[in-house]
């Protein structure tokens, strides 16, 4: 088993920046792409951004790009997700997740281990 716990949400306000932390333990965590996803009160799960393990490639979904930046430190278990210029609509619980399968880097359905969440809002 991989656990993986969040930390460092918060309240903020607009324009505004915080940075999540995703502490894995138990497997290696080397050898997995890392996505982060978010979830909005009454909406899905959204994929935010992915990073692939060893060349650590990234991928944002469009609406973060250019002001959310994936990285991580595999000495440290550790995925970052630094997240600058944030706006109300950021809002949401944020939840990193290794991926198992394949598919599209931004599905859920390709994660199975998830960390407990961590709320982020971002008040106008």
């Amino acid at each position: 088993q991989l656990q993986l716990v969040e930390s460092g949400g918060g309240e903020v306000q607009a324009v505004g920046s915080l940075q999540l932390s995703c502490a894995a333990s138990g497997l290696a965590f080397d050898g997995y792409p890392i996505g982060w996803f978010r979830q909005a009160p009454g909406k899905g799960r959204e994929g935010v951004t992915y990073i692939e393990p060893e060349v650590s490639s990234t991928y944002y979904t469009d609406s973060v790009n250019g002001r959310f930046t994936v990285y991580r430190d595999n000495a440290k278990n550790t995925v970052y997700l630094q997240m600058n210029s944030l706006k109300p609509k950021d809002t949401g619980v944020y939840y990193c997740a290794a991926k198992t399968y394949g598919g599209n880097w931004y599905k859920a359905r390709g994660y199975d281990y998830w960390g407990q969440g961590n709320r982020v809002t971002v008040s106008s």
